[in-house]
């Protein structure tokens, strides 16, 4: 396989090398190598400890982010050791995970049996016409609030410089075509 980009790194000190000093991101021949020469190994050192296979993928994926980024801010001291630090990063990586599986297991434990009452709530179905008819019967700015808000997905300053208002005074219109607007749907009062 001769001009393959592994060719081009022979040691990983040279492979360390080149990321350190390339500019974040420039380095990708180097980081595709770094990752096509570890990430298998990294791999079935997951799935040893995980003894889940997507669970292996995942963790490679992290290990690997995190060696990169370490390697592109030249936090290995000896560009000699890439495969130490690279199996320092999963056992460490390895490490929180187990914590953050412990914690999780003594929590559920701690409170499994108030888990146990709780029923789940249903979310409450919404009649689309009515909402549409309380919509159209709101008084014409509450509505292009409303609609600019969470139709348009535009924050309050935007809002406020197309209708020519202060964000402040948008909150406080959005604020009161909410409650208006959840007073018909309910079918609590009129929308005046």
């Amino acid at each position: 396989m001769a001009g393959s980009p592994a060719d081009t790194f022979v040691t990983e000190a040279d492979l360390a090398r080149c990321i350190a000093q390339s500019v974040p991101g420039r380095a990708t021949e180097a980081e595709t190598t770094l990752y096509r020469r570890y990430a298998p190994r990294v791999r079935l050192f997951g799935l040893r400890h995980l003894r889940d296979a997507q669970a292996a993928a995942d963790f490679m994926q992290q290990v690997m982010l995190v060696t990169i980024d370490q390697l592109r801010r030249g936090r290995l001291r000896d560009p000699d050791k890439l495969g130490s630090f690279i199996f320092g990063v999963c056992r460490a990586i390895m490490l929180e995970l187990r914590r953050g599986g412990a914690r999780r297991k003594r929590i559920l434990e701690q409170y499994q049996s108030d888990l146990a009452a709780i029923e789940p709530v249903e979310p409450a179905a919404l009649d689309g016409d009515r909402v549409t008819r309380c919509l159209q019967d709101l008084p014409e700015r509450e509505r292009a609030v409303l609609v600019m808000t969470f139709y348009e997905e535009k924050p309050a300053h935007e809002v406020a410089a197309i209708l020519g208002l202060t964000p402040g005074n948008v909150r406080v219109i959005r604020h009161r075509g909410l409650m208006r607007l959840r007073q018909c749907i309910a079918g609590s009062e009129a929308v005046p």
